[in-house]
């Protein structure tokens, strides 16, 4: 529903098959060359014109988190009118399908909007942008935006709902693009230690103890420890979860929300989702529910209430806790939230307010 969902994902990434691809792209290189099919919105863009600053976005029709960044790049668009935004579509299944969603999203993608250049019978990743750009920069997945200079050359890669500020410090030239040259290098080497450690998870993942998982990603925090509030999350899920170590990972739990993760509304987040989650094999302990409803109290805390995906785990959490009139609370305000966004008529999180409305009106436990 959310990207609290994908928390999970995100944090046992590490643990899943390694696939690496070569990068031969980075911040601070030429940018390759704009080879696109169809333009389907805006004025067509074949090559970058010195002088000019670009931002060049990938993106498909199937992708969720997509539909949301797109009207945040229209904004973008609209504060920065001496920028080139092109938003390129790739990875389709099929092009068909392209025009009809740009043509649907009308003035909420206010922005100049291509296909790749796919050969003919070939298929989505095998577009020309798609392999000059994403995959020459090693990037997997989508959303993703490249911001190029006045010199044509790449100087931002990131995530869409992130180019706030760098674009903002690009635009008015605040960007130091030396330091932009050296955290990408630096991102580039943690990534080298990290397929490392993703093929050692993976031995211990095959091993069926999750001890020798939990020892990996110990050692993983132990030699860097910055790494705690990616791999945190995974080590909490192992130490839950069936073989693991009920007491250790309370304790652990409750280090994450009140140490580790205590100032991330996103993580506090997704760690108590992972908790009351109800499609979880298993139904959480007391214990374990009062965790999640701590750290969700805290995330909704910082937002100052105004985030929905929070608002609907916190909900969840006082609902599990037995307090049904705090979820029904709760769960509206998440409703009243995503009223105008993509997720305004999302059915779960209508029926689990339907559901607590009834148990607070029977005045019942969960």
């Amino acid at each position: 529903m959310w990207a609290r969902r994908l928390l999970m994902t995100m944090a046992l990434l590490c643990c899943a098959a390694v696939q690496v691809s070569a990068q031969t792209l980075g911040v601070g290189d030429p940018a390759p060359g704009i080879h696109l099919g169809e333009f389907v919105k805006g004025t067509p863009v074949t090559s970058f014109e010195k002088g000019k600053t670009y931002v060049v976005e990938f993106w498909a029709t199937w992708c969720g988190p997509c539909k949301v960044s797109i009207p945040h790049l229209t904004e973008l668009q609209h504060k920065y009118k001496d920028i080139t935004f092109i938003g390129v579509s790739v990875w389709e299944q099929s092009q068909e399908g392209v025009k009809p969603f740009v043509q649907g999203m009308g003035d909420k993608m206010d922005y100049r909007v291509a296909m790749d250049q796919v050969p003919a019978n070939g298929k989505g990743n095998e577009g020309a942008m798609a392999k000059a750009w994403m995959e020459a920069a090693g990037q997997n997945g989508i959303p993703t935006a490249f911001v190029v200079n006045g010199e044509g050359k790449i100087v931002w890669i990131g995530h869409p709902m992130t180019l706030d500020k760098p674009l903002d410090d690009i635009a008015t030239g605040k960007w130091d693009v030396a330091k932009a040259v050296a955290e990408s290098k630096r991102q580039q080497a943690e990534q080298g230690k990290l397929q490392e450690l993703q093929m050692k998870l993976a031995a211990a993942q095959r091993s069926g103890d999750p001890k020798q998982v939990v020892a990996v990603l110990d050692q993983a925090i132990a030699d860097d420890p910055a790494r705690e509030t990616t791999l945190g999350p995974a080590k909490f899920q192992f130490l839950a979860g069936k073989g693991g170590d009920p007491a250790k990972a309370t304790e652990y739990g409750k280090r994450l929300v009140e140490v580790v993760l205590k100032d991330s509304p996103e993580q506090l987040n997704g760690l108590a989702w992972m908790i009351v989650d109800p499609a979880a094999p298993s139904k959480p302990t007391p214990v374990m529910v009062k965790l999640a409803l701590q750290a969700a109290m805290r995330a909704d805390t910082i937002v100052q209430g105004k985030d929905a995906a929070i608002a609907d785990t916190l909900a969840k959490a006082y609902f599990d806790s037995g307090n049904a009139a705090k979820a029904v609370e709760a769960q509206d305000r998440a409703v009243r939230l995503v009223k105008g966004t993509p997720q305004e008529n999302d059915k779960e999180l209508m029926d689990r307010l339907a559901q607590y409305r009834k148990a607070a009106a029977a005045g019942k436990k969960p």
